[in-house]
């Protein structure tokens, strides 16, 4: 049985709950830490890539702020593993500003995304709203919206497909559940950006491409030829109102 991971970690204990801090410049991660832990929130930072996996499913974080460039393990292979088993907000941190790295980062399910050097106070402050959203208060009993197979629960945030599981990340959720709640009406892009990336000055429209792609890889039995997403040209896209006539 090998050593826990954790009990060589810099950590501190917090009531907001553990962030996990992936970031190879030491003084970046402490800097980043102690803004944190200032704001009630326990920490866990490694520095390397190939510890974050292990690092997450030891310590269970609310939230991971993830370095792009990292050794062993670099960001993007951490965020589509984190994206493969769990919800867990992301913000990725890079030093790159070029649009396809944002749309990228986004289109993997990364909840934010921020460009160094930043104001690690922002930071924070980015990281509390995201956990704000992320965190819904008292939710009324929603129905389940089903049309021609295709099943999305809103209380269990499931989604099926003929009987089928279809596993979906954050985004693509929101978008799905957005455009079944209102069949036939017309979305634009900023309209569904709104539903997934509120209050995010890093994101722009193109990622809502990527994750409508995506998703109708999921959910349609012709991506090429869709049914339940349509696009609605020079706009956005609406989910079909005449399924099941």
């Amino acid at each position: 049985m090998g050593e826990n991971i954790l009990e060589s970690m810099p950590q501190a204990i917090g009531n907001q709950g553990t962030v996990l801090i992936v970031e190879d410049d030491r003084n970046t991660a402490a800097l980043v830490a102690k803004y944190l832990e200032r704001e009630g929130f326990s920490t866990v930072v490694v520095h390397d890539g190939g510890q974050a996996i292990p690092a997450a499913d030891d310590c269970n974080p609310v939230f991971v702020i993830l370095d792009v460039m990292l050794p062993n393990l670099d960001g993007w292979a951490i965020c589509r593993a984190l994206r493969s088993s769990s919800d867990v907000p992301v913000l990725m941190l890079t030093a790159r500003e070029e649009e396809a790295d944002r749309v990228a980062g986004l289109a993997m399910g990364a909840d934010d995304y921020v460009v160094k050097p930043f104001s690690p106070r922002e930071l924070v402050e980015r990281v509390k709203a995201i956990l704000r959203r992320s965190r819904p208060v008292a939710p009324a009993v929603m129905a389940v919206l089903s049309y021609a197979g295709l099943e999305l629960d809103p209380e269990k945030r499931r989604v099926t497909r003929n009987g089928k599981l279809v596993t979906l990340t954050t985004w693509e959720y929101k978008l799905l559940h957005a455009l079944m709640s209102s069949p036939g009406k017309a979305f634009s892009r900023d309209e569904l950006l709104s539903q997934c990336y509120q209050n995010s000055e890093a994101v722009i429209d193109r990622v809502i491409d990527v994750h409508i792609g995506k998703l109708r890889q999921k959910i349609e039995d012709d991506p090429s030829r869709p049914c339940f997403i349509q696009t609605v040209r020079g706009h956005g896209y609406a989910f079909s109102e005449h399924l099941g006539e």
